[in-house]
């Protein structure tokens, strides 16, 4: 058994597997999943667990190029906009901004959507794979 990291086992899989230029969405409980795309349901209840909780943790494992988040995001998800934006900055990543509908297009060609119980509105985010060299 896995002592840290992501231990359910489904989610670091596929971390292991991402590939340069794949996308990791993160949504909240409320973010429609595209019929064709997999989705890691991590999901309790209402709030549990919460976007940025889950988003720590897979950060600690991931490779990034960049970060997209709604534009939305920025006035009804200040926390996690604020935590993006610190993040980004600290590791040299672009931070794109794109409407909220743009988002859930874009989130079609995601390798898999984890979702979240996370209950505030436009939490959402896609973590675009990158290589360490």
């Amino acid at each position: 058994m896995k002592k840290t990291g992501v231990l359910n086992a489904e989610l670091s899989k596929l971390i292991a597997s991402l590939g340069h230029g794949d996308m990791l969405v993160i949504g909240d409980a409320g973010l429609p999943v595209p019929p064709q795309v997999p989705c890691i349901d991590l999901a309790v209840s209402l709030g549990v667990p919460t976007l940025q909780q889950v988003l720590e943790a897979v950060l600690d494992e991931v490779c990034l190029e960049k970060i997209t988040l709604a534009e939305e995001t920025e006035t009804h998800s200040q926390a996690l906009w604020r935590f993006t934006d610190d993040y980004a900055r600290m590791n040299s990543l672009s931070l794109n901004k794109i409407s909220h509908e743009q988002l859930k297009q874009l989130s079609q060609d995601a390798r898999a959507v984890v979702r979240t119980g996370d209950n505030t509105p436009y939490t959402n985010i896609i973590l675009h794979s990158g290589v360490p060299f």
